[in-house]
């Protein structure tokens, strides 16, 4: 390499031309030429000076090394060596610089280097400050309350953790994924996309108040919606979305929407002074339309400009310290009448008031009118009280509150002398005070004013005679506040003593002049009464009932043509009760028909004990009752009359030896809605009675007019029912009942089916209380226990192994004199083994008679037949009876078995009876048993016995053969 002779003012001239900071150093790495721009760098010249001492503490080894390295250079390859540095720079502040070192050698060997100094401190600040925004941003993306999402042409490419959160996603599954996901259906995108794409496609951003969108699992949430394109310029580099979850807010609003809108009271709020806005309550109670009251001036509701300023004024304080403020005042509506209101109102801010006033109005004109109504009925009151000739007193505990001026004056006590002053005081001594309290109390006590004269004191201590009426302020409350009217009967009884001393006289005199007569008037008086009793004797006679001495049909039918013409007059209703007892034949045939008079006088008194004194109670025969109600605002009243009747006739008659329970179906007509006369309104009574026995009796039914068509129909099926029997209509079906452990056949219940001529099979639900009410029961029911006992013989002869057969016994049916005879006969002429027959008897039928049920189960067991208690837990089982009953089985009603599963209760009361039956040595069935989960708790509770359509629904002989054939 060519050196060349390097001299420091050449060096110097050609730094200048350099547009970076640079100096040149020799070998040594002392500066022997710099630019001007290296000496404004540095603060100043650093000529003569080692080069690293330009560098601050921390770069100036690193320097060091970097200037050896160029000194050792022996510049063959003519090539830059840059380094990051730091000079210590003007006032001390460090530059951050990137330093190019290239060494050069001149004559004479001797050897240096060129450096050149780029500032990049500049650089640096803004790449930390580009990095720290870039954080604080991805910051802010992170921690966002609101979802963002980056989407490319239908695409979503990032989002921040809350968008993934609010759509229910990991962030990753969005990624690539199209943005359609995101709404309920792809029409609605679609819609989306033809509102959003020409506002986004021409820079312009997007903004939906809420738009529905769908999460991961299905579900719709309200999203308030904002977007703009990346590059407003190039709207096909992306779209920014920023989604907020308004579901909540919105749900907010719209139930803030319908207190506002259904809200009785009126809601207003006003700003500066003017109406913002409204609830419907307001425009309704004002007369305004719609908005058309929006934008009024706050004074335009008030009666004058001075009420509103006076409202104002008293207002401004409390409101202006975010206090509420509340008041009465008479307001303006459009139409200028006027209401009066109460106020109360509330800033939206207490922070600051100018932001507007809620106020709530509510109407206050008809409690106005009533306070005015009852402060003029008061000062009437007052002057009466004043002006009145009898004293008048308020005492309570033994005290007078408050009393008239008469009162005073009576008692000659001064202008309020009386009120605090002790009622003991009034009277002569305390024995006569003590004797008037227990009086007085004694009538409180029973509900009665309390009216009697007494002898009195005055404040001079003379005495008079008063007449005393008092009663409680609330007649519920007899030891509470009572009032008092006391008037002066002193000059009255004078007058009466000296009449009675006149008429003592004038008695004695006649006396001797009536004894003259008397012997001669005695004969014709006693003929006279003789024959009035007989006259009334007789009138009694054709109007009542003989037996209960109630009014009879023709003094019903009279009664009930007046009151149809008062009910005319006072348009009221009146209602028609026909009333008939449940089961009282059953009673009557099986204790005998005196037993059953006794007991209709007993229904006849507690009937006439319910009703209330303006209503007639009728009886027109056998157990038939009706009652007339008049004088009814509705049907409700008529149906709280059937209540009482209910409720009356619930307790048990304790007659003899006997504890009988009845109940009653009532059939309720209302005139003149149901009937105009008295054959219409007592036939409609009668039909409504019928649905009421029809729907189990002991309720009540009002009349319908569907009622009559169901008493036709009930009537054809009861005429159909008397020729069934005979025409063999009726056939048996048979339901298993299960042994629970080994789930084999146990036994057969024998079950009645009516297959009716061009109708079909007949459920006996439909039937039975039918024969049971007209007596068919007992017939029917036999050939019941005979034909299952034939079928059994039957099946035995064809080589089959028949099981026990279960024949229930109907109430009536039980309670039949020929009951037992007809079960010998049976037995006798069918040949069956008594063991394979067994009888089910309701538990209610059982407990009905007491020890005549027990002498006919006494009767059946001693022939061999089993004996069960069907539908066990349903009524009202004495113990005491239970154990003493021969019988062998209880059957658990279908109504504990039904909800096993879910109720703890049911399965309380399952596991009770299991308990009760297990300590009687009983056997268990349980009835209605439909699913293996019912059947395995059974199991676990040690039931030994079910039946139900788990196993088999019941099914006619050929069914119940074949599975005999299949055990």
């Amino acid at each position: 390499m060519k050196r060349t002779p390097i001299q420091p003012d050449f060096i110097a001239d050609a730094l200048q031309l350099i547009g970076l900071p640079a100096c040149a150093c020799d070998g040594e790495g002392r500066v022997i030429a710099a630019n001007e721009a290296l000496g404004q760098l540095l603060g100043r010249d650093p000529g003569g000076r080692h080069l690293s001492e330009c560098f601050t503490d921390e770069a100036r080894a690193a320097a060091l090394a970097h200037l050896c390295a160029l000194a050792d250079d022996d510049g063959v390859d003519n090539a830059a060596r840059p380094w990051d540095g730091t000079l210590d720079g003007a006032a001390g502040a460090a530059v951050a610089v990137q330093v190019w070192g290239k060494p050069w050698s001149g004559a004479g060997g001797r050897r240096g280097a060129t450096v050149v100094f780029n500032d990049v401190s500049a650089f640096q600040r803004d790449q930390m400050a580009l990095r720290q925004t870039l954080l604080e941003q991805q910051a802010i993306l992170e921690n966002a309350a609101v979802g963002i999402l980056f989407t490319r042409f239908g695409v979503m490419l990032s989002c921040n953790p809350r968008f993934a959160e609010m759509f229910g996603y990991q962030r990753a599954e969005l990624a690539g994924t199209p943005a359609a996901v995101l709404f309920p259906s792809p029409e609605v995108y679609a819609q989306f996309g033809q509102e959003a794409g020409p506002l986004l496609g021409a820079g312009q951003p997007f903004e939906k108040s809420e738009y529905l969108f769908r999460q991961k699992d299905g579900s719709l949430f309200w999203c308030r919606v904002r977007a703009k394109a990346v590059d407003q310029e190039h709207s096909k580099d992306g779209t920014i979305w920023i989604l907020e979850d308004i579901s909540e807010s919105r749900q907010t609003r719209m139930e803030v929407e319908a207190i506002m809108t259904n809200a009785s009271v009126g809601i207003l709020f006003t700003k500066n002074r003017t109406l913002m806005r409204y609830n419907r309550g307001f425009g309704d109670m004002f007369g305004y339309e719609g908005d058309e009251g929006l934008g009024l001036p706050g004074s335009a509701l008030y009666v004058s400009q001075q009420a509103y300023d006076e409202l104002g004024a008293a207002a401004t304080p409390l409101l202006s310290k975010g206090k509420p403020f509340q008041t009465e005042v008479e307001l303006r509506r459009k139409d200028n009448t006027t209401l009066w209101t109460q106020l109360i109102a509330y800033v939206v801010n207490p922070d600051d008031p100018s932001q507007g006033t809620i106020w709530i109005i509510e109407d206050r004109t008809e409690q106005k009118r009533a306070e005015e109504s009852l402060r003029n009925a008061l000062l009437e009151n007052q002057a009466i009280l004043d002006s009145a000739v009898l004293g008048i007193a308020v005492t309570e505990n033994g005290y007078n509150l408050s009393c008239n001026a008469k009162m005073e004056e009576l008692f000659g006590y001064p202008p309020g002398g009386i009120p605090g002053l002790s009622v003991q005081a009034l009277y002569p001594d305390l024995e006569a005070w003590d004797a008037a309290r227990r009086e007085t109390a004694r009538d409180f006590c029973a509900g009665r004013v309390h009216m009697a004269e007494y002898r009195l004191a005055r404040k001079d201590g003379s005495f008079f005679w008063a007449r005393l009426s008092g009663r409680p302020f609330d007649m519920n409350q007899p030891k509470g506040r009572s009032v008092w009217l006391v008037d002066d009967v002193t000059a009255r009884r004078e007058a009466a003593e000296a009449v009675r001393l006149a008429r003592d006289e004038l008695e004695v005199r006649v006396l001797e002049r009536t004894a003259e007569l008397a012997g001669a008037n005695a004969l014709l008086q006693g003929e006279i009464v003789e024959r009035r009793q007989a006259e009334a004797r007789v009138q009694h006679m054709a109007y009542h009932d003989s037996l209960t001495g109630l009014p009879n049909r023709i003094l019903l039918s009279d009664r009930l043509d007046r009151a149809m013409l008062s009910a005319q007059r006072s348009k009221r209703h009146l209602a028609v009760m026909f009333l008939d007892l449940d089961r009282f034949k059953t009673i009557n045939d099986s204790l005998g028909h005196m037993t059953g008079d006794h007991l209709l006088k007993e229904v006849a008194r507690r009937l006439s004990h319910a009703v209330r004194a303006s209503d007639t109670v009728a009886r027109l025969g056998g157990d038939e009752f009706v009652v007339l109600a008049p004088g009814l605002r509705n049907a409700e009243e008529a149906g709280q009359v059937a209540e009482k009747i209910i409720a009356a006739l619930a307790a048990p008659f304790p007659l003899e030896e006997h504890t009988l329970h009845i109940t009653p179906s009532i059939g309720v007509c209302i005139y003149p809605d149901d009937g105009q006369d008295v054959d219409t309104l007592m036939r409609h009574a009668d039909a409504a009675m019928y649905h009421a026995k029809a729907s189990g009796r002991n309720n009540y039914q009002f009349f319908t007019q569907r009622m009559n068509q169901a008493a036709a129909q009930h009537f054809e099926l009861e005429s159909n029912l008397r020729s069934a029997l005979a025409l063999e209509q009726f056939e048996l079906f048979y339901q298993p009942i299960i042994d629970v452990g080994s789930r084999r056949l146990h036994t057969m219940e024998v079950l009645l089916r009516w297959r009716r001529p061009e109708h079909g099979l007949v459920m006996p639900d439909q039937f039975i209380p039918i024969i049971e009410d007209n007596g068919l029961i007992v017939p029917i029911g036999a050939w019941v226990i005979r034909r299952a006992c034939e079928q059994n013989m039957a099946w035995l002869r064809l080589g089959l192994q028949p099981v026990p057969l279960a024949v229930n016994l109907s109430p009536r049916q039980f309670m039949h004199r020929g009951l037992i005879e007809s079960i010998r006969n049976i037995l006798d002429e069918t040949g069956i083994d008594p063991a394979m027959l067994e009888f089910e008897i309701t538990e209610t039928a059982l407990m009905q008679h007491g020890e005549q049920t027990l002498e006919i189960l006494g009767q059946i067991n001693d022939m061999g037949i089993r004996l069960s208690i069907d539908d066990f837990g349903t009524g009202y089982s004495s113990l005491a009876y239970l154990k003493r009953f021969p019988v062998k089985k209880i059957k658990i009603d279908r109504a504990f078995v039904k909800d096993l599963e879910e109720s703890s209760e049911d399965r309380a009361i399952v596991a009770a009876i299991l308990a009760l039956s297990a300590s009687l040595q009983l056997s268990a069935v349980a009835e209605g048993v439909e699913t293996e989960s019912q059947f395995a708790l059974l199991n676990a509770q040690g039931c030994q016995y079910a039946q139900g359509y788990l196993f088999s629904k019941p099914v006619p002989q050929a069914e119940a053969q074949r599975l005999l054939e299949n055990q």
